[in-house]
């Protein structure tokens, strides 16, 4: 199962050097912001990745969510801290993201070695 991770972040790298080796300056700058967001500021680097994991759940971009997953895995968040932040997700954007829910879970069981 860990291939799983290891395909993920290969696309992701492979996709995004491509994207980026066009030299579009709107998808550059583009990239550069969403860089920059998740950096340090008011709020910790935990607090946003959170919120981009909530976001991504209710926008049910599976890419996005397995994504800030490994992101909330650097962090150090908890299993409990991760229950808690698919309870929002499912609030926010009601039933529907309850498949994404069960995709997010075996990813983080994943990511924890759990499978």
């Amino acid at each position: 199962m860990a291939d799983q991770i290891k395909e993920f972040r290969e696309f992701r790298s492979k996709m995004n050097e491509r994207i980026l080796s066009q030299d579009n300056l709107v998808i550059k700058r583009l990239f550069n912001l969403d860089t920059n967001t998740y950096k340090e500021g008011a709020l910790p680097t935990k607090t946003k990745e959170m919120l981009g994991l909530v976001a991504s759940m209710v926008l049910r971009c599976d890419d996005c969510i397995k994504y800030h997953l490994e992101k909330c895995f650097e962090q150090n968040i908890t299993t409990e801290e991760m229950m808690e932040i698919f309870s929002v997700a499912n609030i926010v954007g009601g039933t529907i993201v309850i498949p994404h829910t069960r995709r997010a879970m075996e990813y983080w069981d994943i990511l924890n070695g759990h499978q």
